[in-house]
């Protein structure tokens, strides 16, 4: 949904190859791993695409609880757990059971609950704990019919709010079915969720080459490496390519950072191709070599070379040696974490908003009006926007108190391009999402409609809030989300705050609300920044689909920024929040 254009200096940027702590150069804003162009070149030769979205991850969820009721006559209660997702329509989707314990009042369940996190989306969950009767003790959990067991309690909480903790661990107090809370003491249940990956592992590896074959007539070839992963059928799987050097032979490429998902073990065959690219998309392959981490790593320490090979039917399969050569300057192991480990070691995500109050909303007294306040309580764009996406951000910031703005507005008899939403001099926190919410519906009452839209000073303003935090070494990452009207005005003033924040804790959200066309805006602000911190939806567009909310329109990359933020500086979390485990799954985040 980002602003990400098609072009010839896209298809050059560099593709899965992870993130370094080294400083990048310009890369797109919006979309920043996406590569169409070379995406569709290896496609169209039965390869798969080198970018694939973020996948969900799944959370096993870990149950125990205390001081149970006891329903059992001449014994204990024998506790079983059902754990339902709460729908945005309030019905409630069964997620699993747990076994059933006998003769306990403090069970700890063995079987876990595997929920699909989303940050995107909020997920409440709900708990009930039932006492099972003994004469369904040989019946699967799955076929017991809860109308024949006693129930306990009920507990309920958001995923979010579980991530969030410090070792992912949240107790809730049980309560009688849909918060009834008409019996008291029902016991506690705790939660415990542990995201389970394989590894963290991951290699950083700098490559260069020398006295590459010129494939062009009128200048140098362009090059670029991919690299490939070889399966068991003995096919290849594209796993990244690298940027695209101009007119050089003698490339020196950014760092790439492989994580063990991509290349599965050290002594695993990968190929690693040298193309000169082409806008046309026809890139010539210049050479290849096969070598496995384990020998990038003898070749770096020997520093010693590796020769290209021009395939070549001639030759019998085994091709043509070349005098181009592979070196590998840097190569080092690290670690990469993912979102969730950052989150429950006490890192915080700061939400901050700012309201378009240009004339070409409307006057908010017009049912048309893009500021009208529906008498019904129905919500305007703005107030969807603010709601949808306070409501996910909110569970990441502990103490719940939001800057917000407006811009575009009459205040204090002059037009201002960023004041306070509330009113106040010197205040610009409000109180949860709530407080947001009251203080636009009350700047509509004495805040008079203007314009131009300007982007700028609230851009300046957020990095200005987000670059103090740096002086404290705060654990917060800030993300404003921009809602508004109207063309883009100050095109070249937001590029350059855009440019500054790219350094700063900081991502942007920008909904479009109105109509108004907004290609200028994103041809403009599409590759300036030292990374991707910008995510642009138009939300009239995204309710239409009727596919996705705005929220996880917006929310979708943010994960990622903020990972990218984290890793180009190497700020690592509090490794002893972080729970080890063996577990199959490979984490996305």
């Amino acid at each position: 949904m980002g602003g990400c254009f098609s072009d010839v200096r896209g298809g050059k940027q560099a593709v899965g190859v992870g993130l370094t702590g080294t400083t990048m150069s310009p890369i797109p804003i919006s979309n920043a791993t996406v590569n169409d162009a070379v995406d569709h070149f290896f496609l169209a030769r039965g390869f798969q695409q080198l970018f694939t979205p973020l996948e969900v991850v799944p959370l096993p969820l870990s149950l125990s609880a205390s001081r149970l009721r006891d329903r059992d006559i001449l014994s204990k209660s024998d506790p079983m757990v059902v754990v339902y997702s709460k729908k945005r329509d309030g019905t409630l989707e069964e997620l699993g059971r747990t076994e059933v314990i006998m003769n306990s009042l403090d069970p700890t369940w063995i079987k876990k609950i595997t929920v699909a996190y989303h940050f995107e989306i909020v997920q409440p969950l709900i708990f009930h704990v039932y006492d099972v009767d003994t004469k369904y003790y040989n019946l699967p959990v799955e076929m017991l019919k809860l109308n024949d067991a006693e129930f306990l309690g009920e507990g309920s909480c958001v995923l979010s709010e579980i991530v969030t903790k410090q070792g992912q661990s949240l107790t809730l107090d049980l309560h009688n079915r849909n918060g009834n809370r008409g019996l008291k003491n029902l016991g506690k249940l705790t939660v415990h969720a542990e995201e389970t990956v394989a590894s963290r592992n991951a290699i950083e590896v700098k490559f260069r080459c020398s006295r590459l074959e010129n494939k062009d007539l009128f200048s140098k070839s362009d090059p670029f490496l991919r690299i490939s992963r070889i399966v068991e059928n003995g096919g290849s799987v594209p796993i990244c390519k690298t940027e695209v050097v101009d007119n050089n032979l003698n490339p020196i490429w950014r760092p790439l950072c492989l994580t063990m998902q991509q290349f599965v073990s050290e002594d695993n065959p990968l190929i690693i191709e040298c193309f000169d690219f082409n806008s046309s998309g026809n890139h010539v392959l210049i050479g290849n070599l096969q070598k496995s981490v384990a020998d990038l790593e003898k070749l770096h320490e020997q520093k010693t070379s590796a020769n290209f090979i021009l395939p070549s039917s001639a030759h019998h399969g085994h091709g043509k040696v070349l005098k181009g050569q592979l070196f590998v300057d840097h190569f080092s192991e690290k670690q990469l974490y993912s979102f969730i480990d950052y989150v429950s070691s006490g890192f915080e995500l700061n939400f901050m908003v700012a309201v378009d109050f240009t004339a070409s909303n409307g006057h908010p007294r017009d049912p048309d009006s893009l500021h009208y306040i529906d008498p019904s309580g129905r919500f305007n764009a703005y107030q969807q926007a603010i709601m949808e996406v306070g409501e996910v951000i909110q569970f990441y910031d502990s103490d719940r108190h939001f800057p917000a703005w407006g811009f575009g507005g009459v205040t204090n008899g002059a037009v201002s391009h960023c004041f306070n939403l509330n009113g106040s001099a010197s205040g610009i926190e409000v109180e949860g999402v709530q407080g947001i919410m009251a203080a636009y519906a009350s700047a509509l009452n004495h805040v008079g409609l203007a314009g131009p839209t300007l982007f700028g000073p609230v851009i300046n303003n957020a990095a200005e809030i987000a670059g103090q935090s740096l002086s404290c070494n705060s654990r917060k990452y800030f993300v404003l989300l921009i809602i508004t009207d109207g063309v883009l005005i100050d095109l070249q003033e937001t590029k350059d705050a855009l440019v500054r924040a790219s350094d700063l804790p900081l991502s942007i959200l920008i909904v479009r609300v109105g109509g108004a066309d907004f290609k200028q805006m994103a041809n403009s602000t599409g590759r300036v920044a030292t990374r991707d911190i910008v995510q642009f939806v138009p939300m009239r567009e995204v309710l239409a689909g009727g596919q996705t909310s705005v929220a996880q329109a917006l929310l979708e990359e943010l994960p990622g920024q903020f990972l990218t933020y984290m890793r180009n500086r190497d700020i690592t979390p509090d490794a002893g929040n972080i729970a080890q485990t063996s577990a199959s799954y490979a984490s996305i985040y």
